[in-house]
């Protein structure tokens, strides 16, 4: 705060001057004292004066015993996954309530570098939305892929002074952490020096190995299973998040670890939240709602989702409703099912009725566009060449992005490679190295998706985003991957040799610059098609399940452009089990 606004405030909450509105007649949400209180809501110069007092105001709103509540703080979001740049992303959230977030730009920084996070910061700074970043600390996520970019100590050093970088991104590299490697800790070591937050990501890490990991600094996890891991990292210390993305859904299993000695130390976040699924069900209100639904006390749930995340990061000019913090609130009916009627973002009506009022100016993506950079490929890449019948399978698991380590019999044909059996539900999985031109493809085998016939293939393909493609047959497969190369990214889907539809994400393979309801739109009626058209089973989000195959952090078995790795072992296993 300024002298200026210091001295604006004073003037306002002393009544020697009148300030910009009041809302009357409202029920506060009081996130310090876990009360309700009635009064009426003073705001000037974008900040809350107080509650009640002798003072006047040049506008009024009759609240008519309506809830105020501070407005919500997602804890951790990758903006990419919504396919919007960030300022579409801001007009689509807002309105459900959130009104800040604490954005991870590791998707795009993987395949464009410091040339994607400088778009970002500068395309945040255009939105209605407050956004937040923490620089990425794992790109690539591990060894053993490709990504478009390196980033070290040396880049982070470059942006982690700017006033929206609240600190270090999730590290993912949990084993490198616990093996002290010298790169991982001079990642670290550019957090500590400016006493900035570092995120966690670390599932299925516990006992002493947890104790190392927290012991480093990291400060957030939102990657627990179970209610036990929640009460593990909290007794250590640690913030966890209650996350309710549209593939990783952990609010209703985590909320049964929460009490009230331990919730000052949980959050609210979303992750990768598809833009259908907030068109849907919301943003971070759906998962405090699911909370609240479950039995959590409504109050309690509006703390996680506001002032402890604003405590968690530093933000110690919002969070709450209370004198000098920044006015950023909502107003809704109903605390038992929350829904945001108006949004208020520094004191100006940003949201009404579910629609966005202060649209965010766009920002054009100079010199992200595109990325694809693919050598050599072609249909004969795609092969599956095997030594056994008996081969490893990825097994996925419907509604999470961890796989199974499953093994199987399939069947060969005279070169010995793989050939589909309609009778099961094996299909072929392939990733295509994009950014650097190396030829590399990989390729293995999946069940549990469902498809009966055809290809879809992706430009989103966490976190190094390669292409991934998933299919029956290689002549499909191979159509798919070409197509999405001349769209410069995004997803396709073909069948027969026909390409039945596509979504372009021309921001780096993972955006684009329409409007949400445009994308909402599409993304609909290629679910449709991938459900009825290629038979993708109901149980797994076609896309999504899909794009999270490739990310080798996430347990047990997944797919680089390197090869087919388990994750509890760390390493690359071979296909064939015989």
């Amino acid at each position: 705060m300024t002298k200026e606004k210091a001295i604006r405030l004073l003037d306002a909450a002393t009544g020697r001057k009148a300030c910009d509105l009041v809302i009357k007649n409202a029920k506060v949400v009081n996130v310090y004292t876990h009360e309700i209180q009635n009064g009426d809501l003073f705001i000037d110069n974008g900040l809350i004066v107080g509650i009640d007092g002798e003072r006047k105001a040049e506008k009024e709103i009759d609240a008519k015993g309506a809830y105020i509540v501070p407005g919500f703080i997602d804890g951790h979001c990758h903006i990419e996954s919504s396919h919007l740049t960030p300022t579409a992303f801001s007009d689509m959230v807002v309105p459900y309530g959130t009104t800040s977030v604490i954005a991870d730009p590791h998707e795009i920084c993987n395949v464009c570098g410091s040339d994607a996070m400088a778009y970002m910061l500068k395309s945040g700074k255009n939105a209605t939305l407050s956004i937040f970043y923490m620089y990425p600390s794992c790109v690539p996520a591990t060894p053993f892929e490709h990504a478009g970019c390196i980033l070290n100590a040396k880049e982070i050093e470059e942006f982690i002074d700017d006033e929206s970088v609240l600190g270090l991104g999730e590290m993912m590299n949990y084993p490198g952490v616990i093996n002290a490697d010298g790169m991982v800790l001079d990642k670290l070591a550019t957090a500590y020096s400016r006493k900035k937050n570092i995120d966690g990501h670390a599932p299925n890490v516990r006992s002493s190995d947890l104790d190392g990991y927290i012991g480093v600094g990291i400060t957030t996890d939102h990657e627990c299973a179970t209610s036990d891991e929640l009460k593990e990292r909290i007794a250590r210390g640690m913030y966890v998040m209650l996350r309710q993305g549209t593939a990783c859904k952990n609010v209703l299993e985590l909320v049964k670890g929460i009490d009230d000695k331990n919730y000052r130390w949980a959050l609210f976040c979303t992750d990768d939240r598809q833009p259908e699924t907030i068109a849907k069900y919301g943003h971070l209100n759906h998962g405090v709602n699911l909370a609240i639904g479950a039995g959590l006390n409504p109050v309690t749930a509006i703390c996680m989702a506001t002032i402890n995340a604003a405590e968690c990061y530093g933000l110690k000019d919002r969070g709450a409703i209370a004198p000098g913090k920044r006015a950023d609130f909502f107003i809704t009916e109903k605390l038992t099912d929350i829904k945001a009627e108006q949004v208020f973002i520094a004191g100006k009506l940003a949201a009404k009725n579910g629609k966005i009022l202060s649209p965010s100016k766009p920002v054009k993506a100079q010199g992200i566009e595109g990325r694809m950079n693919v050598k050599d490929f072609s249909k004969e890449k795609l092969k599956l060449r095997l030594r056994s019948d008996h081969v490893r399978i990825i097994d996925i698991i419907p509604g999470q992005v961890v796989t199974k380590a499953g093994e199987a019999y399939v069947a060969r044909d005279e070169e010995g490679c793989w050939m589909h059996d309609g009778e099961n539900d094996i299909l072929k999985l392939a990733v295509v190295e994009r950014h650097n031109g190396l030829g590399n493809v990989a390729v293995a085998l999946i069940r549990g998706y469902g498809m009966k016939h055809g290809a879809v293939a992706t430009s989103i393909a966490h976190d190094s985003h390669n292409i991934i493609v998933i299919g029956d047959n290689d002549e499909d497969m191979a159509t798919a991957v070409e197509n999405l190369i001349s769209l410069g990214g995004g997803i396709t889907m073909v069948k027969d040799g026909k390409i039945l539809d596509n979504h372009r994400l021309e921001v780096g393979g993972l955006m684009t610059g329409d409007g949400a309801q445009e994308v909402c739109k599409t993304l609909e009626r290629m679910h449709e098609t991938a459900y009825g058209e290629l038979g993708v089973s109901k149980d797994v989000d076609p896309f999504m399940t899909l794009c999270f195959m490739a990310l080798p952090v996430i347990p047990e078995y997944k797919l680089t452009d390197i090869g087919l790795f388990d994750v509890t072992k760390f390493d690359f296993v071979d296909i064939n089990l015989d």
